[in-house]
């Protein structure tokens, strides 16, 4: 009994990626089941994350290493975006990074965030959101971010600025979206595009288009601006802002982002 439960365990690792969470029914379909798990626990090979969640024993286990559970384990429509997926891919080079920060999720809505996961000490702060603010089924924008071992499914630039504009002002400042709008040189138009079409937010589409034509970056003439639907009447981000007439958003006034640029130099 000994020896098959230690080539169980043996076979188990081989297949488990270092640094992620595995959920119970995911070992389950490997023939590790509960019963089998608590031994693993007893002799020290596995270590409980939370209820139905496990880690191997010795191994550090990052939020990206739980998220890749929730995504390829449990099949959640949970990606990482906004500020956190342009961190992961490089575009924010002046945004603290590492424990304590900020770590921000996306999901449609009635899709809820697994108790092991938010209850679990990541040394990060998880800010989770569901939103509309792309159809469900449009999977536009996402990409796979490679971690060494596995693989997590992040927002591409593109759709992560979005994202970010979509917690303006309450959750991120324009100030900050401006900022990190002005290092996305490189942009791809035609997803641009598409994602603006499929957008189902009257303010980002028009806070989009405001921040990227004050910034002058060449991808920015390559949108049809004619075919996306930027709705009707007036928008407000702050009182006694700038009003944009182009697309009847108030914005906050351009000495406003200059002080914020400065604090950050």
């Amino acid at each position: 009994m000994a020896s098959f439960t230690s080539s169980k365990i043996n076979r188990l690792l081989k297949i488990w990626p270092s640094g992620t969470v595995a959920v119970l029914s995911w070992l389950e379909k490997h023939g590790v089941y509960q019963q089998l798990v608590h031994e693993y626990e007893k002799t020290s090979w596995v270590r409980r994350v939370g209820r139905g969640a496990y880690a191997k024993a010795g191994d550090k286990v990052e939020w990206t290493g739980g998220l890749y559970a929730i995504q390829e384990h449990m099949g959640l429509s949970i990606h990482a975006g906004g500020k956190t997926a342009l961190q992961m891919q490089g575009y924010a080079h002046f945004l603290p990074m590492g424990r304590g920060t900020w770590i921000s999720l996306f999901g449609s809505p009635g899709v809820k965030l697994p108790m092991w996961f938010k209850q679990y000490r990541w040394g990060s702060k998880i800010r989770y959101t569901t939103t509309n603010l792309f159809p469900p089924e449009v999977d536009k924008g996402l990409t796979r971010n490679d971690m060494g071992p596995c693989a997590v499914t992040v927002s591409t630039p593109e759709r992560a600025i979005m994202e970010v504009l979509y917690g303006v002002p309450g959750q991120e400042s324009y100030e900050e979206a401006k900022l990190l709008m002005e290092g996305l040189t490189t942009l791809r138009p035609r997803l641009v595009q598409a994602l603006l079409e499929d957008c189902a937010s009257v303010k980002v589409k028009r806070l989009f288009m405001v921040v990227a034509e004050s910034c002058q970056h060449a991808w920015v003439k390559r949108v049809d601006v004619s075919k996306v639907n930027f709705g009707k009447g007036k928008r407000m981000l702050v009182k006694g802002g700038r009003f944009d007439p182009k697309y009847n958003i108030t914005v906050p006034h351009e000495e406003t982002a200059r002080s914020a640029r400065r604090g950050q130099t």
